[in-house]
C-alpha cells in the first residue's frame, strides 16, 4: 500500500480513508514523529498519545474553519502534519524550519501558539463568543489536558463557558493522568476515579459486544449505548463535576480507538452547545520506550537513538543540576527551608530535594499564581518556601510576587531556571521579561550567578533573607567553568582590572564571561578596561556608580530586555547621581524571537564579543572627537 500521509495535503484528504488507511495513517505519523524527535528533539511523548484523537478532530470538524485551539501547544505535531506541513518535520525546530508549537505564520490551521498552560479554554471561549455575536455556526474545539485543567484559568473559562447553552464550543480533556509527572491535586484524583474504575470499561464492552454482535459497531448501536451508558455511569464513574457545572459531558472514551473517538466528537459537533468529551489516551501511545519512561514518558526529548532511547549525546552538566545538588545541601541544615514546583519536579531540579524530604516538596500542579501566595502563607507560618519555575511562567504570577509576597514582606526565594534568550523553544519559552519585571517590586532582592560557584554562593545568600522576596535566575544548558574574581568593591565582583582603564564592562550573570572577552579585545586594540560582576542586580550596589565615574564609557551586557533591565537600571543610577558617563546598553531588543539556536539568537541581537567590542570602539573614538571640538 502506498504512502498514506504522503497524500495528506490537508484535512479534506482524510475523509475518503477508508478503515486500514486510518490504521495505516497513525502508523506513520507515528514513525515520523519518532523519527523527526530522534533527529532534531522536541515533544515526543504528547504528540504519539494524540494521533488517533487529532486524525478524528480533522475527521469530523472542519479546520481552519472550526478552530482548532490547543493548550501549551506541544502536542500540536500531528495537527502540523494533517495540515499539509508532514513534508517539512526534517526541519523541526531548526531556524527557519517548524516551530515546536502551533504558529500562525506557518498555516491558517494555527490559531494559538503560546506554549503556556491553561489558557486554551479562555481563547476558545472568545473565539465562540465572537462566532455568536456574528451569527457564524463554525465550532471551536479546545483540547487541553488533564494537567493543564490544574490551573485556574481553565476553571475561570469553563464558569462563562456553561453559562451559554448556545455556544458551539466542543472542551476536549486528553486525560493520561500527566503533566511532565503525574497530575496532582483534587481534579486529578477524581479524574483517575473515572480512568481506573474497574467497572466501567468491562460493563461499557460487554454492552457493546451484546448490542452489536460482533467487532464492527453499527451506528444506531452506538448511539444506543451511548444513550442507556448514562445510567450505569451515574453509579459507577464520577463525572457530575462537570455536569453539575452546566457542561454536557461525554465520556471517558478510548483515545486510541479512532471510531470511537469520531462518535464523541460527532455527538458533541450535533450538540450545538458547549460539550465536555474525556479523551483517555497514553502518553508516548506506539513506543514501548516513551511509555515506559518513568520521569516524563520522553515529554521532550534532545536528539536520541531511537532503538535505546538514549540521548546521542551526554549533555555537560547544567545550571540546573548545580541547584539539584546545592538545595539539598542547604536543607539539610534548614529544616525550615521547604520546596514548591508548578508540576514541574524534574525540569526545576527539585526531585533530589524531594527525594530526600517527600513532606518537604508540594507540587501544586499547573498553578504558578496558586503557588506563589501558598508560599506566603508557608513564609508567614514560619517556613521559608523555594519556588522553583521557568522563568517566562513566573510572569504569570507578577500581581502575586506583588502583591501577596512582597507587601507583606515575606521570605521567599524564586528560582527561575532558563532565564535568558534560550533558543529553539520559540517565543513564548525565552525568558527575557524577569530581570525588567522583578526591578518594579518594592524589597525584592534579585541575584544573577555568573557560574555554578557563583549559584551555589548566591542561593545560599538567597535563604538568609527574610524580609521580603529574593529571586536568583539562571540560564538554561551547561554551565561554564568557573570564573574567580580578583577583586571586590561592596558586593560587586572585579573580573579584571587594566591600569588606566577607559571602559567600565558590567557583564550580568552568564554574559561576564562575553563581558571578560570583550576586555580582552579592547586590550588588543590597546584599550584599557575594567570587568565586573554585580551578583546582585537588585538592589544595585551604588559602587557600580563609583566605579563609572572613573571611566569614559560604560558598558552593560544582559539577555534580558533593554527596557526596565539592568542597563536601565544602571542609567537611572548614574543620572540620580549627576555621574555624566555614557553608557551602551546590550540587550534583547523588545520583540517576540523566532525559534533558534541560542548562539544564532544573540549574534542576531549584536550580543558578541566581536558585535560589543567594535560599538565600545566606535564610541569611545566619538567621545574623543567631541573633546577634540
Amino acid at each position: 500500500m502506498a504512502s498514506v500521509l504522503s497524500a495528506v495535503t490537508g484535512p479534506a484528504d482524510l475523509q475518503g480513508l477508508d478503515e486500514a488507511e486510518l490504521a495505516k495513517l497513525a502508523a506513520e505519523v507515528r514513525e515520523l514523529l519518532i523519527e523527526s524527535v530522534a533527529a532534531n528533539g522536541g515533544h515526543l511523548g504528547p504528540n504519539l498519545g494524540v494521533v488517533e484523537l487529532t486524525i478524528a478532530m480533522h475527521r469530523v470538524f472542519n479546520s481552519p474553519q472550526d478552530k482548532f485551539v490547543w493548550d501549551t501547544g506541544h502536542q500540536a505535531y500531528v495537527h502540523k502534519m494533517l495540515t499539509g506541513r508532514a513534508g517539512q518535520f526534517a526541519d523541526l525546530r531548526k531556524e527557519g524550519g517548524l516551530s515546536g508549537y502551533p504558529s500562525r505564520a506557518e498555516s491558517d490551521h494555527d490559531w494559538v501558539e503560546n506554549s503556556h498552560a491553561s489558557t486554551s479554554l479562555s481563547y476558545a471561549e472568545g473565539l465562540a463568543r465572537a462566532n455568536t455575536l456574528q451569527g457564524k455556526t463554525d465550532h471551536v474545539v479546545a483540547v487541553i489536558g488533564d494537567g493543564a485543567l490544574t490551573g485556574g484559568m481553565a476553571w475561570e473559562a469553563i464558569n462563562n463557558i456553561a453559562a451559554d447553552r448556545d455556544r458551539r464550543l466542543v472542551i476536549v480533556v486528553n486525560d493520561n493522568g500527566r503533566s511532565y509527572t503525574p497530575t496532582v491535586g483534587g481534579l486529578a484524583n477524581r479524574l483517575t476515579e473515572i480512568r481506573t474504575n474497574p467497572r466501567y470499561e468491562p460493563t461499557l464492552a460487554a454492552i457493546k459486544e451484546k448490542m452489536t454482535g460482533g467487532p464492527k459497531v453499527a451506528g444506531v448501536a452506538y448511539e444506543a449505548l451511548h444513550a442507556i451508558k448514562k445510567g450505569f455511569k451515574d453509579a459507577i464513574a464520577p463525572q457530575g463535576m462537570f455536569e453539575d457545572l452546566g457542561l454536557k459531558y461525554l465520556g471517558p472514551v478510548d483515545g486510541h480507538d479512532l471510531q470511537a473517538v469520531e462518535h464523541a466528537l460527532t455527538n458533541a459537533k450535533n450538540f450545538n452547545g458547549p460539550v465536555l468529551v474525556h479523551v483517555l489516551t497514553t502518553k508516548g501511545q506506539g513506543y514501548d520506550i516513551a511509555v515506559a519512561n518513568e520521569a516524563d514518558q520522553m515529554h521532550q526529548a534532545h536528539p536520541f537513538d531511537r532503538s535505546t532511547g538514549e540521548a546521542k549525546s551526554v549533555a555537560p552538566a547544567g545550571w540546573t543540576s548545580v541547584f539539584r545538588d546545592e538545595i539539598v545541601r542547604i536543607a539539610d541544615d534548614r529544616p525550615d527551608l521547604v520546596g514548591i514546583t508548578a508540576a514541574m519536579l524534574y525540569p526545576t531540579g527539585l526531585d533530589a530535594l524531594a527525594d530526600k524530604f517527600p513532606d518537604r516538596v508540594f507540587d501544586v500542579g499547573i498553578a504558578e499564581q496558586h503557588a506563589v501566595t501558598s508560599a506566603a502563607g508557608m513564609a508567614m507560618g514560619g517556613l521559608h518556601p523555594v519556588v522553583a519555575v521557568y522563568a517566562t511562567f513566573l510572569n504569570r504570577a507578577f500581581d502575586q510576587v506583588l502583591m501577596d509576597v512582597a507587601l507583606h514582606r515575606c521570605g521567599v526565594t524564586f528560582v527561575l531556571d532558563r532565564a535568558g534568550v534560550t533558543g529553539d523553544d520559540g517565543a513564548s519559552h525565552n525568558g527575557m521579561w524577569d530581570l525588567s519585571l522583578m526591578q518594579l517590586v518594592p524589597g525584592l532582592h534579585l541575584a544573577a550567578p555568573r557560574d555554578g560557584a557563583r549559584l551555589r554562593e548566591l542561593l545560599r545568600e538567597c535563604v538568609q533573607i527574610s524580609d521580603g522576596p529574593s529571586v536568583i535566575r539562571f540560564a538554561k544548558g551547561p554551565v561554564g567553568a568557573d570564573i574567580e574574581a580578583i577583586g571586590r568593591v561592596g558586593t560587586v565582583d572585579v573580573l579584571r582590572a587594566d591600569e588606566n582603564p577607559q571602559v567600565l564592562l558590567v557583564g550580568v550573570g552568564t554574559m561576564a564571561a562575553m563581558a571578560l572577552g570583550v576586555g580582552e579585545e579592547l586590550a588588543k586594540a590597546g584599550i584599557g578596561s575594567t570587568v565586573v560582576d554585580p551578583r546582585w542586580v537588585k538592589p544595585l550596589d551604588p559602587a557600580i556608580g563609583d566605579l563609572a565615574a572613573t571611566h569614559q564609557l560604560v558598558v552593560t551586557i544582559e539577555d534580558n530586555g533593554k527596557q526596565g533591565g539592568v542597563g536601565s537600571t544602571v542609567l537611572s543610577l548614574l543620572s540620580d547621581r549627576e555621574i555624566d558617563v555614557p553608557v551602551q546598553v546590550h540587550g534583547v531588543e523588545q520583540e517576540f524571537l523566532d525559534h533558534a539556536k541560542r548562539d544564532v539568537i544573540l549574534k542576531r541581537l549584536g550580543l558578541t564579543v566581536d558585535q560589543i567590542t567594535a560599538k565600545a570602539i566606535s564610541r569611545l573614538g566619538e567621545s574623543t572627537t567631541e573633546q577634540l571640538r
